[in-house]
């Protein structure tokens, strides 16, 4: 009888099983101990050292194996071909050990020592005695022995001052979570985080509370695992204790003078050994050294650490050596496992563990099983109302697929091959005929597939400004002169047929405000009198006419000797023009989730082209218009998916009959919070003209020069912005959300 595995100790027990063990393995004959251990002794040492000393009958020849347990705290002694001629259990009034226990099976003395809190220790062998130094390890304290306990930075003042709570508050976090939020007068605060049965305990450390935060916050109604948060003084600190339900979690941390305790509810998995969300192993921390034990041992071992319930295999076999330490206990039985080939089952708080070949054969001849109760289990027919889908669409989703020619492989549906699906269309009913575990699955489908659609409201803006600047500057200037040189007339004029006794004149005199004239005066010999005699007669052109063409301002000035007829003729005309504008196009349209729709709004011009086979003709469609094409998706977390294209075309003119079209197209996919604006793209243009024309050599002179030329600045600048505003509308009043 293999005593070890069959006893399985709780921490009450332990010390009647002990003596139970005890007399039975003395009861009978120990030929195979070759060691006794004879007496234990407890000594208190000086600078807080506890020593275990063990007498035994006979020198040691190797020293025991050695290993801990973080929670309880318990240090571990493996005595090989010993057995025990002592106590069996014993209480100790020590401040360091409680008890130790005493325990034989397969040739081998286990002695156990049970902590107060977790301790180094060293050995040492003199003859038959062991002795065991027990000793706090440097920068540990009580506190830090438990590893769920979490502490925040301690004060380092030293002047006995008290810190102060500030402010606690209570809210809910985007993922259903508590937390508990509070301000602390100081950074330095010292606080201390546990986990003490069904609540959390904080300690702040030498911290009071005002009067007014020293209360109970009933916080049920926030639907968050934490029910209720104590405050309240404790001495010179103030405790919190934080009252969550179900399987929960916590972590903490700290900005600043601000700690937030986070309460996380844990969703039990039946196949997990820990729960909890935080990923890799979370078992509470162990140490293991064992040499060539057996599987079957190790796997009690870590059954009496954790308090599950283990059956093992009769397959499972062999031995293992290895050595842990600190190590996550659900680790070491994953390291166990993984080592000998075997896997587990978890249901509840009971773990199988068999070979992984073991386990699939059993879970195969289940499946089996239910699939021959399948067979012979008897048909029942249910109606199915479907309110919005078409029941001919999901009789297809439940009715396996016969597999065409090239096109596959057939698929599988969700009823059974004896089930089948009608449809009446009139009432849209849907009418199956299985098991009642499928028709069970064909109501959990329908319940989740015979839904309203959202409906999402697109709004798209199309915004088109223009800024347009032009500056013009330009002159007309002319010259008339007659000499008479020995009775020859010499002219100067803007044209070679000009008349060699020829000036520009006002026609109304030089009172008319320096206008230039229509008409010039001439001066010409008289035949009958032999003097000068003048007429007007059309004007002449201009020696340099370079003026604006739509002037919005002119300066004219006339210089005349009606002497000699000599004139000079100058105008100077100027324009500037500002130009801003803005086009804004709002079209909008509401849809179905995952359905496309279109608007647009604009021309179309049908123009006949000819060609083809004897001169016949076809109408092409040229279109101008402002369209929006968008397909909305909705995402569980409230955001919209928008596949979308805008278009906003224009007419520029017509060439040879037909349209010139501007076009301005954006085509995207872009996901947007429910409400929010996103801009999909924009087009920024800019043109800078500068233009002169003048006259070679006199329009480039400084100051004069401009006399002789005209000059024409413009700058047109042009910006398209598209903006899109999804909004979900409401289930029932198709109101925006």
């Amino acid at each position: 009888m293999n005593v070890y595995q069959s006893l399985r100790l709780s921490r009450r027990a332990l010390g009647c099983a002990t003596a139970m063990l005890l007399s039975l393995v003395v009861s009978t004959p120990l030929t195979w101990a070759q060691n006794v251990i004879e007496d234990v002794a407890v000594a208190r040492g000086g600078a807080g050292r506890t020593t275990m000393t063990f007498a035994l009958k006979d020198p040691l020849s190797a020293p025991p194996t050695v290993f801990a347990i973080a929670t309880p705290p318990r240090l571990v002694l493996d005595f090989a071909n010993t057995s025990n001629a002592g106590k069996a259990v014993a209480e100790l009034s020590d401040a360091v050990v409680r008890s130790y226990n005493v325990i034989q099976a397969q040739g081998r003395t286990r002695v156990v020592l049970n902590l107060t809190k977790s301790q180094a220790y060293d050995l040492k062998v003199d003859g038959n005695k062991l002795s065991v130094s027990l000793f706090d390890a440097p920068g540990t304290s009580a506190a830090e022995s438990s590893p769920e306990t979490g502490r925040f930075a301690a004060s380092s003042r030293s002047d006995g001052a008290n810190f102060t709570l500030r402010d606690v508050d209570f809210r809910r976090g985007t993922g259903g979570e508590g937390r508990v939020i509070i301000d602390l007068s100081d950074a330095n605060s010292g606080i201390e985080i546990k986990p003490q049965g069904k609540v959390l305990i904080v300690d702040f450390l030498r911290t009071q509370v005002p009067r007014n935060l020293e209360r109970k916050l009933d916080v049920t109604d926030f639907g968050t695992p934490v029910q209720l948060i104590d405050t309240f003084v404790q001495g010179n600190n103030t405790r919190m204790v934080i009252e969550p339900k179900g399987l929960w979690e916590h972590s903490a941390y700290q900005t600043d003078s601000r700690l937030i305790i986070e309460v996380k509810q844990i969703i039990e998995d039946p196949n997990k050994l820990t729960q909890g969300s935080r990923p890799g192993y979370k078992g509470d921390k162990l140490s293991l050294n064992f040499q060539d034990i057996a599987v079957r041992s190790v796997l009690q071992v870590i059954g009496d650490f954790t308090g599950l319930n283990i059956i093992v295999s009769d397959t499972v076999t062999g031995n293992v050596t290895l050595r842990l330490k600190d190590v996550p206990w659900d680790q070491a039985l994953d390291l166990v496992m993984q080592a000998r080939s075997l896997d587990m089952r978890k249901n509840g708080n009971v773990v199988w563990i068999a070979p992984k070949e073991e386990l699939a054969l059993k879970e195969k001849q289940e499946l089996e099983a239910k699939a021959q109760v399948a067979d012979i289990e008897p048909l029942r027919t249910e109606l199915f109302q479907l309110n919005y889908q078409k029941a001919e669409e999901v009789r297809k989703m439940l009715v396996p697929q016969t597999a065409v020619a090239g096109a596959g492989a057939a698929q599988s549906g969700v009823l059974s091959k004896r089930g089948s699906a009608t449809v009446d269309a009139r009432t849209n009913v849907l009418v199956v005929q299985d098991t009642p575990s499928k028709l069970e699955e064909v109501r959990r489908l329908i319940q989740r597939i015979d839904i309203s659609i959202k409906q999402v409201l697109i709004e798209a803006r199309v915004v088109v400004a223009d800024d347009n600047f032009s500056r013009q500057l330009g002159a007309r200037f002319g010259i008339g002169a007659g000499i008479n040189n020995n009775g020859r007339n010499v002219g100067i004029s803007g044209t070679p047929i000009g008349d060699p006794n020829q000036a520009n004149v006002p026609t109304t005199g030089i009172t008319t405000g320096f206008s230039p004239s229509s008409y010039y005066w001439r001066t010409k010999p008289d035949r009958e009198t032999g003097g000068i005699i003048g007429e007007y007669i059309n004007s002449i052109p201009y020696n340099v006419n370079l003026p604006v063409a739509n002037p919005a301002g002119t300066l004219a000035m006339t210089f005349l000797n009606l002497g000699n007829g000599n004139l000079v003729n100058l105008e100077l005309s100027a324009a500037e023009a500002a130009n801003r504008g803005k086009v804004i196009s709002s079209p909008r349209v509401v849809t179905a989730d995952n359905q496309k729709a279109s608007i647009s709004q604009g021309q179309e011009y049908k123009l006949r082209v000819s060609g083809g086979v004897g001169g016949s003709s076809s109408v092409i469609t040229i279109r101008a218009v402002l369209g929006l094409d968008v397909t909305p998706q909705v995402t569980p977390d409230g955001k919209v998916v928008l596949d979308v294209e805008v278009s906003k075309d224009s007419i520029a003119g017509f060439q040879d009959g037909s349209p010139i079209v501007n076009t301005k197209r954006v085509s995207t996919k872009v996901i947007v919070n429910n409400g929010d604006t996103a801009v999909l793209g924009g087009v920024y243009e800019e043109q800078i003209t500068d233009t002169t024309d003048k006259v070679p050599f006199l329009g480039d002179a400084p100051f004069l020069g401009h006399l002789f030329k005209k000059t024409n600045k413009g700058t047109i600048k042009q910006e398209l912005l598209i903006f899109l505003t999804p909004r979900v509308l409401s289930d029932t009043t198709g109101t925006v959300r």
